[in-house]
């Protein structure tokens, strides 16, 4: 087996293992020792299905593997599809003991782990990554859900998965949009948490678009470190947690609003970095280095044109909102967040009457 890195989520009993590594689909990682019972179900789509599906199955010998393959976007990100999986399971008579399995990216891990949560009220499930924004931020931390059509991700639950299993080589079939949308969350961690990573981002990004396997091995490794750290201090999302929707208020603003799948999630938020960079108010140095690097990931760094009441109305159906205040993470300096809901009025309007 190909050298592996690991990182506990540390949750007490829920705990759980971030393997990272190349050529651990196929066989050469025992996945199914993550499965308790007999049974699981692989919940993938059809574009990963014919690069990944039979590798996975290979790495579940031993149990009675069933599949389903949903179609692929963010516009099926919806109620209806998590009905279509626990129709499938039980069609299939699963127990309690069943596993599922979210095979490949943010929307399939976030569909399949919301209706592990819901059926029968809560069965396990295993996370195998295959898209860089997966594997760097959605797979790890629990969180599920699907898209409301007023809102991005407002129906959901919190539900650990088993392990997380990260197969760098699935990054050779991601289109380069993809992993360029990816790299707008590697870049939140070092803007949030972490200048000295931010600077080596800058310092290797063309290494990371260029997909040279060190590089983006060593970017997912501190990206889940730094994510890990965090859940593991605050599960919920009930206090630092929040920091890691840095630019996701107005990100996700510009998905609903343009529709979801015109512009991909990271897409959207580095878009929307830049905009809660402005309204932080950081030194002019920060707010350059950010929106220079966000350019030269090759991701835009201001939204589409929205008409800002259409934006402020998506922006106060962030789930951030509290007592009807909008709530923004923002940056004291690159490598510094915090939430609050004081904020620059006529700085937020005139940053939305630009985007108009």
């Amino acid at each position: 087996m190909s050298v592996t890195r690991t990182i506990t989520v540390e949750l007490g009993e829920r705990s759980y293992p971030i393997v990272i590594g190349s050529g651990l689909l196929g066989g050469e990682f025992n996945l199914a020792e993550y499965v308790s019972g007999s049974d699981c179900l692989i919940v993938t789509n059809e574009t990963v299905a014919p690069l990944f599906l039979d590798a996975v199955i290979v790495n579940l010998a031993g149990k009675n593997v069933e599949s389903i393959c949903l179609p692929d976007g963010e516009e099926f990100k919806t109620i209806a599809t998590v009905e279509s999986i626990l129709d499938q399971l039980v069609s299939d008579g699963a127990n309690r003991d069943a596993t599922l399995i979210a095979l490949g990216g943010g929307v399939v891990g976030d569909i399949a782990g919301f209706a592990a949560a819901c059926y029968m009220r809560g069965i396990n499930f295993i996370q195998v990554p295959t898209t860089l924004l997966a594997q760097v931020d959605s797979s790890v931390g629990g969180k599920t859900g699907v898209n409301h059509a007023k809102g991005k991700n407002l129906i959901g639950a919190f539900h650990q998965p088993q392990i997380v299993l990260i197969d760098t080589d699935t990054l050779e079939h991601l289109p380069d949009r993809e992993l360029k949308a990816g790299l707008a969350e590697v870049i939140k961690y070092g803007a949030i948490a972490d200048a000295e990573f931010f600077a080596w981002l800058e310092d290797n990004i063309e290494a990371l678009i260029g997909r040279e396997t060190e590089a983006l091995a060593r970017a997912i490794y501190r990206s889940c470190e730094i994510k890990a750290e965090i859940v593991s201090e605050d599960e919920r999302e009930a206090g630092r947690r929040a920091i890691l929707n840095f630019g996701h208020t107005f990100g996700h603003a510009i998905e609903y609003c343009e529709g979801y799948g015109e512009w991909l999630h990271g897409e959207a938020v580095a878009a929307g970095m830049v905009m809660a960079t402005a309204l932080s108010r950081v030194a002019t140095d920060d707010e350059d280095r950010l929106r220079t690097l966000i350019q030269q990931a090759g991701l835009p760094v201001a939204p589409p044109q929205i008409d800002p009441e259409k934006f402020l109305a998506a922006m106060s159906r962030d789930k951030k909102v509290t007592n009807k205040q909008l709530r923004f993470v923002l940056i004291n300096e690159l490598g510094s967040a915090f939430v609050t809901s004081s904020y620059d009025e006529e700085m937020l309007d005139q940053i939305l009457k630009s985007a108009g």
